[in-house]
């Protein structure tokens, strides 16, 4: 934790700019930038300032069934999700259904990516700000356990994706109407018992995160997240709001817009008439906690979060459950499994749209083709979490500011960079990445 020295040089300044020039070692480029005036905050500005990576310019003209392996390469870090919305967006598009056995394979593929996803934020990435250390290293030798256990959860979920997939990273197994090839049920069985093992550590880090300190902090925000009248979501289901939204995928368009803003080269996303909404899981299980196993809903009392939660910074006890969650999952579906008579549907092309939206660890990624009748797309639009989560992460920060006026810059650098961290953007893959410097006027 920073020291207390110094704590009124910001506030008795009438002015201020606080200004990060770089935030290092991300994933993206991006600073971040706020005004203050007589002890109010009066801009906030999140920087992207990563140049255009044009993806949706490259799948044009390209075969749609390239585009789950061409979108892959967005991130290293949520992949799946990528080749998810890839898959089922030309599916929807040509109509195709796929086997039960096959959707299985796909949540079984998607838990691994959120056991390893969160469990890297959690304890690498988020854990050490709560705690008052520069990053996991310094952390680890006070609490070696603690990231050891970390470390072992994450390494449970890429051996899903290792063992559905070929790898880790960028999977190679992921096809339009299912995958490559299909596993053995002795091969998925071979995971059990790490799985149980990783519940466990998943059940003491729900309990873990609860004893964390959290700032007195909450927002009426709009939770936008997918609904599944039988599941907690993954892959399918409805858009939905806790203000009254309810749409399909292929609805999506026509409620939301991205808006292009001058100190930004992402696009911020809100929704049409209303503004800035909150996607992730704080979203997810605000949205959806009914879906949710008993004992996991129990577990989520006992650690102070049950719905309606509304402070962000509990957004790592929300992890936590949903690591909870997707081992769990992971076990049923594993248990249950039975090898698909083909390991993927049969593709006919023709002229359509496909739409698609599927839950990335960071919440809500929306995919849309256009395809000609000879399987080419001919225009292709991604929304991903982070572009959706810029505007309200500017809002935050607006609102969170204030009560740490007094607080001098070290201690201020550290308590934004939480605060951004709460969401896990893809531009926060480093544990300490702020460097503010201030101007007075």
């Amino acid at each position: 934790m920073p020291s207390h020295s110094g704590r009124r040089e910001l506030h008795m300044a009438k002015k201020r700019t606080i200004k990060v020039d770089y935030l290092a070692r991300v994933e993206g480029e991006g600073g971040l930038e706020v005004t203050t005036s007589n002890g109010e905050v009066t801009d906030v500005k999140l920087r992207i300032f990563e140049p255009p990576r044009f993806f949706e310019a490259l799948l044009r003209g390209r075969d749609c069934r390239e585009a789950p392996d061409i979108t892959a390469r967005i991130c290293g870090i949520c992949p799946v999700a990528y080749q998810m919305s890839a898959v089922h967006a030309v599916e929807n598009a040509f109509g195709i259904v796929i086997d039960p056995q096959v959707r299985a394979l796909r949540r079984l593929l998607y838990c691994g990516e959120w056991i390893e996803s969160h469990a890297l934020h959690i304890y690498l990435l988020h854990a050490p700000d709560f705690l008052g250390y520069p990053d996991a290293i310094h952390m680890a030798k006070d609490h070696p356990g603690i990231v050891e256990r970390g470390l072992q959860l994450k390494k449970a979920g890429n051996e899903i994706m290792t063992l559905l997939c070929g790898r880790e990273i960028h999977p190679i197994n992921v096809r339009v109407g299912g995958f490559y090839r299909a596993p053995q049920k002795g091969e998925l069985s071979s995971l059990a018992d790490r799985l149980k093992c990783a519940r466990d550590a998943a059940m003491e880090t729900v309990r873990w995160t609860a004893a964390l300190p959290f700032p007195d902090f909450e927002q009426d925000y709009e939770f936008v997240a997918l609904r599944h009248e039988k599941e907690y979501p993954f892959n399918e289901g409805r858009i939905v709001s806790n203000k009254g939204l309810d749409i399909t995928a292929a609805e999506y368009d026509a409620h939301f817009t991205e808006q292009h803003v001058e100190h930004s080269n992402a696009l911020h996303s809100v929704i049409v008439g209303r503004g800035a909404y909150h996607v992730g899981p704080l979203a997810r299980f605000n949205l959806n906690f009914s879906s949710l196993p008993p004992f996991i809903q129990q577990a989520a009392r006992e650690a102070g979060a049950a719905p309606p939660c509304r402070n962000p910074f509990r957004s790592i006890i929300v992890r936590s459950i949903e690591v909870l969650y997707a081992c769990d999952e992971a076990l049923r579906i594993i248990s249950e499994y039975e090898p698909p008579a083909q390991p993927a549907a049969e593709m006919e092309t023709r002229a359509a749209t496909g739409y698609a939206c599927t839950e990335a660890p960071r919440g809500i990624l929306y995919h849309r083709y256009q395809i000609d009748k000879d399987g080419l797309i001919t225009d292709a639009k991604i929304v991903p979490p982070t572009s959706q989560n810029q505007k309200i992460i500017e809002n935050d920060l607006r609102s969170f500011i204030p009560q740490y006026m007094d607080l001098n810059l070290k201690e201020l650098t550290w308590r934004c960079e939480q605060a951004v961290r709460n969401y896990d953007p893809c531009i926060s893959c480093a544990t300490h990445f702020l460097k503010l410097e201030m101007k007075g006027t």
